[in-house]
């Protein structure tokens, strides 16, 4: 097997007469429990080797779950089986772990990842023509206006998330303090979701709808080595509060680390970020709870009320602090897949990708580990997504946006 490759199965188990139900004969139930493989593309080398790192904390979790609590029960038990690939640090090399491991594994019948949109983008383009379903949490507008039919979009586009953010800020903060902000200060780096989100407010009339005047706008291209310039423009603007979309969690922690070297950190400047890596444990670790107190953060998807059974199994199994989007959305992806199978009733990716167009989740694993509904649109988008927000407070990120969801009141950072 290429060395980038990496098996995880739970394939041991019972005995035939165990998984052959009354009135089967023995030929079909072996035929029946032949492990069933799904597939994972994930960085889990260079800048984002964190994020899918939780990512495959997730979909192990789900595997395991899924797996010792009598596998894909339509297809007479069968195991299910995960097949993980390295994506990176480039879409080149996205691109070329996905090829490889459509190469190496035909049998596939589905699979998610990629995490960072421009990985995502490239992957999708190998998957797409190979006819294999395949879900993402990725945000990117690009990835499912392409006309494809066999790419899922987990999350609210980045389109979305920006229409819904700035006015949902807003909010909060006119709640906490009484007053509208005027102005905004925007640090962007120039991967695929950042570039989404911020067209929408540049372009697409984001800025304008809600009365907000950018005195700062920078873009930069990850790795970010010196925030110092970014930063410096921060503090001549002055803006009300700063947006920050960033996808990688060090240039996060650049950022945060020179706002707080000018003096701009504890609330001088509100800080309000995109994605899960605002989110990251390491920025807890680097940074420290005091200087992230008050960060709040739009995501697709963060832990919430409901879940605290969940939160803590995957706390003990991991050792994590806590658990962000990526662990949340590893695990449900894989959670769909196996729905998708039993809806299927076969191991044939065109029947998985025919159950994914036309389910309609509210109930069970897959739908509890995501806001709303699991159904999708003609173009593969999640319907129905609310607009989650996730608040640094007491050196947890936790949920405060929507009420009915959240584990913690909101706040709007002040001096």
């Amino acid at each position: 097997m290429n060395r980038k490759l990496t098996r995880r199965s739970v394939t041991a188990g019972l005995a035939l007469g165990a998984l052959a139900s009354p009135g089967l004969g023995i030929g079909i139930a072996r035929a029946q429990t032949k492990a069933v493989k799904i597939a994972m593309i994930a960085p889990l080398s260079g800048p984002w080797a964190r994020q899918g790192q939780l990512l495959r904390m997730g979909s192990d979790m789900a595997v395991d779950d899924i797996n010792s609590q009598g596998g894909i029960k339509a297809l007479g038990g069968a195991k299910l089986e995960i097949i993980y690939a390295d994506a990176g640090d480039s879409t080149e090399k996205a691109k070329n772990a996905a090829q490889r491991l459509l190469s190496d594994h035909p049998d596939l019948v589905g699979g998610s990842g990629a995490w960072l949109s421009s990985f995502t983008l490239a992957v999708t383009e190998v998957t797409e023509r190979a006819q294999l379903p395949w879900l993402t949490l990725s945000y990117s507008d690009a990835i499912t206006n392409r006309g494809f039919k066999f790419v899922f979009q987990t999350s609210p586009t980045a389109d979305w998330q920006a229409s819904e953010t700035l006015p949902t800020a807003i909010k909060l903060a006119e709640a906490a303090t009484g007053k509208r902000p005027k102005t905004i200060g925007i640090i962007q780096d120039n991967t695929a979701s950042p570039v989404s989100f911020g067209k929408q407010l540049r372009e697409g009339g984001g800025l304008d709808k809600v009365g907000l005047k950018p005195v700062v706008d920078q873009i930069f291209t990850p790795p970010l080595s010196d925030a110092t310039p970014l930063v410096d423009k921060v503090r001549s603007g002055k803006p009300d509060f700063l947006l920050l979309l960033t996808s990688a969690m060090p240039d996060c922690k650049l950022v945060l680390e020179k706002l707080d070297e000018f003096k701009l950190s504890k609330g001088k400047v509100p800080l309000v970020g995109n994605g899960a890596p605002f989110g990251s444990p390491e920025l807890l670790k680097t940074i420290g709870p005091e200087l992230l107190e008050g960060l709040l953060f739009s995501v697709a998807n963060w832990p919430m009320k409901g879940q605290e059974e969940f939160i803590e199994r995957f706390k003990k199994r991991t050792g994590e602090p806590f658990l962000t989007q990526d662990g949340l959305c590893g695990y449900g992806d894989v959670a769909i897949l196996k729905e998708a199978l039993e809806l299927a009733g076969a191991a044939d990716k065109l029947k998985v990708a025919e159950a994914i167009r036309t389910m309609n989740l509210t109930t069970g694993p897959a739908a509890q580990s995501f806001p709303g509904p699991i159904k999708f649109d003609d173009k593969g988008r999640r319907q129905d997504v609310p607009m989650i927000f996730a608040q640094w407070q007491k050196g947890m990120p936790v949920t405060v946006f929507p009420t009915e969801l959240a584990l913690a009141k909101p706040f709007w950072p002040s001096v």
